[in-house]
């Protein structure tokens, strides 16, 4: 019996099919390995296929199963489509060999001719490291990156933080100017930002090659390209390594839940065929993305995508992936319009076997490449086992998205008053993860700072943020957008998962929206890059909602909150929109009410100890008023129970730490009050 049933009993009914779902995992792998060691051992596809300078010449491979001939054409025999043939080898393997070092080089431009069905299309080689696009005629091709060349990696010893803060962010828009910025930018400019910032995790967005740019790097074309709108692969490199110096780990966002349509740019119909990767059919169109979707149960494409995670693991030394759209891959129908309110939702016919199969083996080729290695799945459906180990009966993830919590901010702050707000509901939201598993939460991620949407403060504060949000400037508007935005920040990452994300800039209330250069606007960056100065510049109140995110980050990094997987509620008084929790050594109190302040609150507490601010959000160095005491506060005994007396005044949050050495935690002899 796997431990998936001792954290979840409810889904005993559920034995057989949790039971078909390891054997089918089980069978894919044995079948995959046929005699290899290891899934390692396996997921090479990248040092056979593609370009390769060997001794004496070149070497260039493809998988083309359905192609009738296959041809390379480039500068290197000026264009004739047919002058180099490949050889068609085995299994739908095609070869061909150039003699002489020169006889290709690093940055020289080819494409792959195919004859299939009887006619010739251009195509991009499938293990393409670099694509370019002409600014002439638009066009895209394969630029010939010399595996012989070597990057001076330093980061050999690097090994992140076991917490988790996560910055998200897009290498394109991260500079001030409007532009599509660059990989070095971003690492020497951007990078000691977030270091700054307290955060140990970059994620970066948008990394795998994709033909258009306001896709958010969300339509890949070619898997195995660092995009080329950023710069080159050694600037990427340089990118990882100087983070590795820093001390902060980089994941990828990865795409592996479809594909481009694309087939000039992409790996559609590279052969001839649309079932050489993905489904034929109705089954192979996603109808809300219009993209391509993979068969997962066929072993060459495995063998694509295994290798390409493996790729990005060693070439350029990622610390871990986030899994971009899973919950489109374990559903035949995506996910679309279900409401997941049900556990046989989770274990029917419309359920992607052969999607859950291929994301086991995923978990499990990267901890075999990295052992320290960080996997993130974005699945809204809320799977059992998800973030559970594989031999337990999960899918091998170390954490899922928290995605229910920006969804219930958003509903709050769009349907609710602020004196409607149901404190005791959203610490529901906060503490409904899966008993086992591990959640990162977020307020917000790139998808509520798209245009169209809203971030949290433009939300909170609107209009107002273009003329009122000078340090000078009073207006009860942007007094609670400040307060709320500080509170909201806290209350979710004390009390919502085992690791943290923001996107970037977000953590000191970036203005307005994002829009990508589009025919709409213009082709216009304005809304597509971040502006530090605000922040920086000293007299905008984003510098206070920055000072405060970081050292929110900072305390909550000094006292392990994670370590703690759920925080011990200690006081929620529902009509006083008031809770208390403690997490790990530090006890968390919010009083939301937007006019009710309270005086004389008992709090119980698990020991005999005298406590201290140890963050407020009404401090003035963040924007508040400062009517919070920096005093000692000592517990007192009633009727064998100890507690402390705070004041919490209307729209704020306190943090207290014991003042002297920590004692064992002790149980509470009485139960909390829920008055």
């Amino acid at each position: 019996m796997y431990r998936i049933f001792e954290y979840n009993p409810q889904l005993k009914e559920f034995s057989g099919d949790i039971e078909l779902r390891m054997h089918l995992y089980q069978h894919t792998k044995w079948r995959l390995l046929q005699g290899k060691r290891s899934l390692k051992e396996f997921a090479n596809a990248h040092n056979y296929f593609g370009f390769h300078h060997v001794e004496g010449g070149w070497v260039y491979r493809e998988w083309a199963p359905s192609a009738h001939q296959l041809y390379l054409t480039g500068e290197f025999n000026q264009w004739h489509w047919l002058d180099h043939p490949l050889t068609r080898l085995e299994n739908g393997v095609w070869e061909l060999k150039l003699d002489g070092d020169n006889a290709l080089w690093e940055g020289c431009k080819v494409k792959t001719i195919v004859d299939a069905n009887m006619t010739r299309t251009e195509h991009i080689p499938l293990y393409a490291k670099r694509v370019v696009q002409d600014k002439n005629t638009l066009a895209f091709c394969c630029e010939v990156v010399d595996n012989q060349k070597q990057f001076p990696w330093t980061d050999k010893h690097f090994k992140g933080e076991d917490s988790l803060y996560i910055y998200e962010a897009h290498v394109g828009m991260a500079q001030e100017e409007g532009k599509v910025s660059t990989y070095r930018e971003f690492a020497d400019i951007t990078l000691p930002l977030i270091k700054e910032a307290g955060y140990n995790t970059v994620q970066l967005m948008a990394i795998m090659e994709h033909p258009y740019y306001g896709s958010f790097g969300y339509q890949v074309s070619n898997f195995y390209a660092a995009s080329s709108w950023f710069g080159k692969p050694e600037d990427l490199k340089y990118l990882v390594n100087k983070a590795h110096a820093l001390g902060i780990r980089v994941l990828l966002d990865v795409v592996h839940s479809h594909a481009v349509k694309n087939t000039a740019e992409g790996i559609n119909m590279f052969d001839g065929t649309v079932w050489q990767f993905f489904y034929d059919g109705e089954k192979g169109e996603h109808p809300a993305w219009g993209t391509k979707c993979f068969n997962y149960g066929k072993d060459e494409v495995i063998h694509f995508l295994l290798s390409n995670l493996k790729f990005w693991l060693e070439e350029y030394h990622f610390d871990g992936f986030r899994f971009d759209g899973v919950t489109s891959m374990l559903y035949h129908d995506h996910g679309l319009g279900t409401a997941f309110d049900d556990n046989r939702k989770y274990f029917s016919t419309n359920t992607h076997v052969e999607a859950i199969a291929y994301l086991q083996l995923a978990n499990e080729l990267i901890r075999e490449v990295n052992p320290n290695a960080i996997t993130i799945a974005e699945d809204m459906s809320g799977m059992p086992g998800m973030c559970l180990p594989i031999q337990e009966g999960g899918i091998g993830f170390d954490y899922r998205l928290a995605m229910g919590l920006p969804d219930m901010w958003i509903r709050t702050l769009k349907e609710q008053s602020d004196e409607a707000w149901d404190i005791g509901k959203m610490w529901g939201d906060m503490c409904l993860r899966r008993p086992g598993e591990n959640t990162v939460a977020y307020v917000e991620s790139h998808d509520q700072a798209l245009v169209g949407d809203k971030t949290i403060m433009f939300r909170l504060a609107d209009a107002a943020m273009y003329t009122d949000m000078d340090r000078a400037c009073h207006n009860p508007v942007i007094d609670r957008a400040v307060a709320l935005h500080k509170m909201i920040r806290l209350f979710t990452l004390a009390g919502g998962g085992e690791g943290y994300l923001n996107f970037m800039g977000n953590e000191f209330g970036h203005p307005e929206w994002i829009d990508f250069p589009r025919e709409g606007n213009g082709w216009s960056f304005h809304y597509c890059r971040r502006q530090w100065s605000l922040k920086h510049n000293g007299f905008l109140k984003y510098g206070w909602l920055g000072d405060f995110d970081k050292d929110m980050v900072e305390l909550a990094k000094a006292h392990h909150i994670f370590n703690q997987k759920m925080p011990d509620l200690l006081l929620l008084k529902n009509p006083e929109q008031t809770i208390v929790f403690y997490r790990n050594g530090l006890i968390f109190a919010f009083n939301f009410s937007p006019s009710h302040s309270l005086t004389n609150v008992l709090v119980p507490v698990f020991d005999e100890k005298e406590y201290e601010v140890a963050l407020c959000s009404d401090d003035p160095k963040y924007g508040g008023n400062g009517l919070v005491q920096h005093i000692r506060y000592p517990s007192k005994k009633f009727d064998g129970q100890n507690y402390i007396e705070l004041y919490l005044p209307a729209r704020t949050a306190i943090v207290f730490k014991e003042c002297a050495q920590v004692r064992a935690k002790k149980r509470l002899t009485k139960p909390i009050s829920t008055r």
